[in-house]
């Protein structure tokens, strides 16, 4: 079945490098606020570090590798589109489903977050609903164009990375090397394995920048330097907090609040209260203001979900109704509000590590498939117009996917019950597709 070619089913092209930088750092940068810290219960301040190096070289060979596809065929569905063309429609569906399972369940966890922030300052209106309002909010934000999406997001986004380097200010004339070093691997090396996804977490949805090529200006110019400049702004905003949330008592002062309490996904706050207590005015600053890293992610993360759904609907994979652009924004506001009403219902089951888990192996399979994808169409389209080339081919894509295969089982290891769930998902999608979508397009 072809793609409809309408215009009205186009995309306007309205954003320039720095929007992209923008929308690259806003979708991630609530990672460095909160639950990466999660991963140091499991791998101690040794085991999480490793499993980040590991993944920081992932993501720089992948985030290289990803943009020769995004600035060869800037199309909305990202690695959906890419896929398809190297590795036909089965592999593009599946592909395109994990994208989307990815972008759809990231946002709940980051709304559940959103809605406890909220909470400490109005105690009186349920965190359920402080995330619900988020949802509309943001969604209508979406819906209203994307260039007041992308303006948005870019202000949230300059003002979450102003925070986090102004934590680091106040939390490194207290750091001490000795603090790193204890207890640094409470369950040994095999616990750096278990904290991958956490690791994943700094990081997730960097790739979202590719959905939105298709209303890049200059995308084969543009995509590149905002792809590039987001991932170096990220990894060094990584390494900081890191380092100087750790440095101020150890990792079981960022996990636990108190001696034998459950772990918290507030490292940022922890770290502080040891400087400043509780109590301080600029205690108080920085978590009214790192509301702001949460909401950028969140914000971001939307739009770029709206973008994936969108295309598989323009193609008729799934109802032609969520491939509509709205007449008057020229937005895709019905895949949008589906996605805001699937993300509600995820976040109403309370899970909310399962929920980023979930959203980790979506990212992985979608990596996985990226990489491969670069390697096929190298050999399968020499032709193909590539403004911009992978450095060190065919090392960046081997390496990327090596190293997304080794977290994919370890995931799988350490998170059996959610990858079941992961992997039916995508069973039940492949379904639909075989049976009610090829038929119609035979």
């Amino acid at each position: 079945m072809s793609k409809p070619n309408l215009p009205e089913n186009h995309l306007s092209r309205t954003l320039g490098p720095l929007m992209l930088w923008g929308l690259g750092v806003g979708y991630v940068i609530s990672g460095m606020y909160f639950g990466w810290n999660l991963g140091l219960e499991a791998g101690g301040t040794y085991g999480l570090a490793a499993a980040t190096f590991l993944i920081i070289i992932m993501y720089v060979t992948f985030t290289f590798s990803y943009t020769e596809l995004a600035c060869a065929i800037p199309k909305a569905g990202g690695v959906f589109d890419y896929a398809t063309k190297a590795l036909g429609k089965d592999a593009g569906f599946i592909a395109g489903l994990a994208q989307i399972i990815e972008f759809v369940f990231a946002p709940p966890a980051i709304a559940a977050a959103i809605g406890a922030y909220f909470h400490l300052f109005f105690p009186g209106i349920p965190v359920i609903a402080i995330s619900i309002a988020a949802y509309l909010i943001f969604t209508g934000l979406n819906i209203y164009g994307v260039k007041a999406a992308a303006t948005f997001e870019l202000v949230i986004t300059i003002l979450a990375v102003v925070e986090l380097l102004i934590f680091a200010g106040v939390t490194l004339p207290h750091f001490e090397m000795e603090n790193l070093h204890k207890n640094p691997l409470p369950n040994g090396w095999a616990g750096a394995w278990a904290a991958i996804p956490f690791a994943i977490w700094f990081f997730l949805a960097i790739e979202g920048v590719a959905n939105v090529a298709e209303e890049a200006i200059n995308p084969q110019r543009n995509v590149l330097i905002g792809f590039g400049s987001a991932l170096l702004t990220l990894v060094i905003l990584c390494i900081l907090t890191f380092i100087s949330a750790v440095g101020i008592g150890g990792w079981e002062t960022i996990v636990y609040p108190h001696p034998g309490a459950e772990p918290s996904d507030s490292p940022l706050p922890l770290a502080l209260s040891v400087i400043t207590g509780d109590n301080a005015f600029l205690y108080h600053l920085l978590i009214s203001v790192g509301l702001l890293g949460l909401v950028a992610s969140f914000h971001g993360i939307i739009l770029a979900a709206g973008r994936s759904t969108f295309e598989f609907g323009r193609v008729h994979y799934i109802p032609s109704l969520f491939g509509k652009v709205h007449s008057r924004f020229k937005t895709p506001a019905n895949a949008l509000v589906i996605n805001m009403v699937i993300g509600i219902i995820a976040l109403l089951t309370g899970k909310t590590g399962d929920i980023i888990t979930i959203a980790c192996f979506g990212a992985i399979t979608l990596y996985i498939f990226s990489s491969v994808t670069v390697l096929i169409l190298r050999k399968k389209n020499p032709e193909l117009p590539r403004p911009f080339k992978v450095p060190l081919y065919p090392w960046f894509p081997v390496i990327s996917l090596v190293i997304a295969v080794v977290a994919m089982i370890a995931m799988i290891i350490y998170n059996t019950g959610v990858a079941l769930v992961f992997f039916l998902l995508l069973l039940l999608g492949y379904a639909w597709f075989h049976f009610f979508v090829k038929p119609r397009s035979i």
